[in-house]
């Protein structure tokens, strides 16, 4: 399973189209979203939070601490926070696992499995590069998103497909949702 955390950063698209894709390719998911992810995507998108959790295979809610991903013995591929807040990093790299979002993301830390961070925010302050610095050590995966214009993007949809496929390609999960360079 890969676990899909989404919090209320802006670019909640990019979370969702991890999940249709992950749909697509019929890899399991897990869902958390935070409560201001929840927000985001109400205000961002023409989606509804149901038609979000509908996209996964495992829902878990965002206050829920004893939750079964929460722990070390939960057998997960990877997790994929996408999109993660400057709030949510810098809980992560600071070890403060307060809610299922940042566990989670502590357990897969510690456990050494494949975390991807995509982090959305501009310009970034010193201390938001030293926490991705900080996880970058602790070996996470940190994949702002910055698509690539080497190949034609002529919707934004390609673009996010190229951060979504990005995304994959992290994961070590075969795609073609993006022209590769030749």
């Amino acid at each position: 399973m890969i676990i899909v955390a989404i919090t209320g950063a802006s670019g909640v698209i990019y979370g969702i189209r991890l999940l249709e894709a992950l749909k697509e390719l019929k890899i399991e998911s897990g869902l958390v979203i935070s409560d201001a992810g929840k927000v985001v995507i109400e205000s961002e998108t023409d989606y509804s939070v149901e038609d979000i959790i509908g996209l996964s295979d495992n829902y878990y809610n965002f206050h829920d601490l004893t939750a079964s991903i929460n722990s070390g013995s939960f057998k997960a591929e990877g997790l994929v926070i996408v999109p993660c807040s400057m709030k949510t990093l810098s809980s992560i790299a600071n070890g403060y696992g307060a809610n299922t979002i940042t566990r989670v993301a502590d357990v897969s830390l510690k456990e050494r499995r494949p975390t991807v961070i995509v982090p959305r925010e501009t310009p970034l302050r010193s201390i938001h590069i030293q926490n991705m610095l900080t996880l970058s050590q602790e070996g996470a995966i940190i994949l702002p998103a910055m698509p690539g214009f080497y190949s034609t993007h002529d919707t934004v949809d390609d673009q996010i497909n190229f951060i979504v496929g990005k995304i994959l390609d992290s994961l070590k999960i075969e795609n073609e949702l993006f022209k590769r360079w030749e």
